[in-house]
């Protein structure tokens, strides 16, 4: 079963940065549970960053929390423990926690992510798939959005081959209930059916919210060594996983809208 501090603490909403901090000095989330309010004032956590410590310290809810992770296979990886993939380490804002289901062993594997429009073209969504499968049958693990468009049909190259495996990095909670687009649904079990993994740094119950699309693409370019762009738009979230990949280092490669002339 997951810690049960660890579950608590990848629950407050306060910054990575300031929850870094409390563990270089405080060590371990159970140390910072006990922390007095007079405690965290003292290590600059304001008033209202105190409050969102105990939003969710209820013993009898995170236990009903935890046990639902247990029921569904849900692991909760903090940035400080062996299981967290090293490659995360490397970028800028890492996430803390990271909610892993599914094959973990597929986050420390040779990695591409496909990324594109949701308002793809037949055209886009066939190389999307083709490039998909060829890599995954070379043993190379797709990681994508789980969104509509170029990353649905990334997810379904890598399920049509029978060697390499997909990793889905999503904006929401990764329970039953929070799969987003619904459309989608039927990918997702896939997924998890099939050897896949599904990864998210939101805790259960965080709702698609706008602003945590773009903030979740930093992980899906780094887990992946390469990144593949198909048909994105000039102000699109494809783009904006194509910069975080350039400020990491990454190889990008692009395969342009097709037009008929």
């Amino acid at each position: 079963m997951n810690n049960f501090y660890d579950v608590w603490f990848s629950t407050v909403k306060i910054s990575n940065s300031n929850k870094i901090k409390l563990f270089e000095k405080y060590k371990t989330a159970e140390n910072i549970w006990k922390m007095t309010n007079d405690k965290l004032l003292e290590f600059g956590i304001n008033e209202k960053n105190i409050k969102k410590f105990y939003a969710f310290r209820n013993e009898k809810k995170l236990e009903k929390y935890n046990e639902y992770m247990k029921n569904h296979g849900i692991s909760v990886i903090c940035f400080n423990d062996k299981k967290y993939p090293s490659i995360l380490n490397q970028i800028d804002n890492q996430p803390v926690y990271i909610y892993v289901r599914g094959n973990i062993n597929n986050l420390y594997c040779d990695n591409v992510s496909i990324v594109g429009s949701r308002n793809a073209t037949i055209y886009g969504k066939n190389i999307a798939r083709r490039v998909a499968k060829e890599l995954a049958d070379r043993n190379i693990n797709i990681v994508s959005g789980l969104a509509l468009g170029i990353d649905k049909y990334a997810h379904l190259g890598a399920l049509d081959s029978n060697i390499g495996k997909t990793i889905a990095v999503l904006g929401t909670g990764i329970s039953d209930y929070e799969i987003y687009p619904y459309e989608n649904r039927k990918v997702f079990e896939r997924i998890l059916k099939e050897g896949g993994t599904i990864v998210s740094e939101f805790c259960l119950g965080t709702k698609p919210e706008k602003y945590n699309f773009p903030l979740r693409n930093r992980i899906i370019s780094g887990l992946s060594k390469k990144i593949i762009v198909v048909e994105a738009g000039l102000k699109s979230g494809s783009l904006i996983t194509a910069n975080y990949g350039l400020e990491q280092g990454k190889d990008i490669y692009a395969v342009p809208r097709k037009y008929n002339i």
